[in-house]
């Protein structure tokens, strides 16, 4: 067993006769996940398992496998419905991966429902003390794996629970998937410590599929059936909260704690929820940091800022104005030095107002949309100019959702059906949160006779901003459902 998991466990039997986990009709008190995780736990070690990857829907049996790990003192390295099937064997491969629990991948054999085994005769070596590896949504073609210790993540559950406290959120519902980090921490470990009743629901139920597609219907289907006090929302999805109570849907008047991040939120966005008296708490982290950074809170809360650092740790800025962060860190990325010296560069920029921070942007191109999916427009479009029918192409989708592209085609008898031939042809092997979902023609190729790109043909990528604004504005307007 990880040293830091007999303190956590110890922790969850203080509320053993209470509901822990809810799916359904199903249940389980506190003292029923402790006996089902030690079970899982014992099961792991006799089958040799080392590496465990978890590619489950959402659902108590996530929450178990993952305890079980822990209790098991075995790296667990949660595995993203939303990445592409090459990504998801990139993660395999590069982590060890020697035991998979869910959907079997190539090179894995069945030994019992749900979970599959392989020999995996040099695995990768780790840093000293990972318990959990979380791949990032993809700022490149392939994932990069975040290398957690357990003291690390509690922490952060810690410093989150003591944020909330005065909310008394006693049933929290699982909203994002139990892969991405911040749910895990967040949304599992935090109400645990909490004593709280953590509800769990599969992904379809909830309304969401893939990185990006949403049925709001059967959100506030979700909501209403579950009644939580918290939830954890990307900006896209408060956005559909916001709009649902503007037009009368039914909201749950259950909510004391929403916390949103993942990206940018619009202030206005915040004042239209404050207007309903939605209780929304803006915060922002990474993986990189285990997660939450800064958070607001009932008692200290700024709107237009991610709030005040947490607890656990301290935030600066450096002399170009980029977050940096100490006292929660990764070990380091799979398979790359451990980072250097107490201070963690976080590739944001901002800047403190009375100890608020805000955000201005991300050093580099990448951009981050409305569903919290990282994307380096670098990747896409390097595989869209590989296609015949485009000469260049700009992608586009900061705080959107979903991605546009403005293409300039490379010969002038190109059609818009051959266009979309080749958009068609790079979408199929994009994860879903990366794909061109919409595209518009360029009126002129990008060059520095209209400024949008250098002498060496690199993008001026604010220029194509300024210079396509009212055009993605409007077509977006057309194309994405309010």
């Amino acid at each position: 067993m990880w040293s830091a998991a007999e303190a956590f466990f110890e922790c969850l039997a203080e509320s053993g006769p209470q509901v822990a986990l809810a799916e359904g009709e199903r249940t389980l008190t506190y003292a029923e996940l402790l006996g089902a995780v030690a079970a899982r736990g014992r099961h792991l070690r006799a089958l040799g398992a080392h590496r465990v990857a978890l590619a489950l829907d959402n659902g108590i049996d996530w929450v178990l496998w993952d305890l079980a790990a822990l209790h098991a003192g075995l790296v667990c390295v949660p595995l993203p419905s939303f990445f592409s099937a090459e990504q998801q064997r990139h993660v395999l491969d590069s982590a060890g991966i020697d035991c998979l629990i869910g959907t079997g991948s190539p090179g894995f054999a069945c030994v019992e429902n749900d979970i599959y085994r392989r020999t995996v005769v040099q695995p990768a070596e780790l840093h000293p003390g990972t318990c959990k590896i979380t791949f990032t949504s993809g700022t490149t073609g392939q994932p990069k794996g975040v290398c957690l210790d357990l003291d690390t993540q509690l922490a952060v559950a810690r410093s989150l629970v003591a944020a909330s406290a005065s909310r008394n959120v006693e049933r929290h519902l699982c909203i994002l998937p139990l892969a991405t980090l911040l749910e895990n921490i967040a949304g599992v470990y935090a109400p645990l410590l909490a004593g709280a009743r953590v509800e769990l629901m599969p992904m379809v139920q909830i309304g969401l599929s893939g990185a990006s597609g949403f049925d709001l219907m059967r959100f506030l289907q979700a909501l209403q059936a579950a009644q939580p006090h918290s939830l954890i929302l990307l900006p896209q999805l408060l956005l559909a909260l916001v709009s649902a109570a503007e037009r009368k849907l039914p909201v749950p008047d259950s909510l004391r704690f929403v916390a949103v991040g993942g990206g940018r939120v619009s202030t206005q966005l915040l004042e239209r929820a404050d207007a309903l008296d939605l209780p929304i708490f803006e915060g922002y982290g990474l993986s990189e940091c285990a997660s939450v950074v800064c958070l607001n809170t009932p008692e200290q809360r700024r709107i237009g800022s991610t709030g005040q650092p947490l607890g656990h740790l301290q935030v600066m800025l450096a002399a170009d104005g980029e977050v940096l962060v100490k006292g929660a860190r990764m070990l380091g990325y799979l398979g790359e030095p451990a980072p250097q010296g107490e201070w963690l560069g976080t590739g944001d920029l901002g800047h403190f107002e009375q100890g608020f921070l805000v955000l201005h942007g991300r050093k580099k191109h990448q951009f981050i949309t409305a569903y919290g999916r990282n994307v380096n427009p670098e990747w896409v479009e390097s595989e869209l100019v590989q296609q015949l029918p485009v000469a260049q192409a700009w992608l586009h989708g900061e705080a959107l959702p979903a991605n546009v592209a403005v293409l300039v085609a490379r010969f002038s008898n190109t059609s818009d059906a051959q266009l979309q031939e080749a958009v068609d042809t790079v979408n199929r092997g994009l994860p879903d949160y990366a794909r061109v979902h919409h595209w518009l023609r360029a009126d002129a190729p990008f060059s520095t006779n209209n400024d949008l790109a250098t002498a060496n043909g690199r993008l001026r990528r604010v220029a194509l901003l300024d210079h396509y604004q009212r055009a993605i504005d409007e077509l977006m307007a057309e194309g994405v459902p309010a």
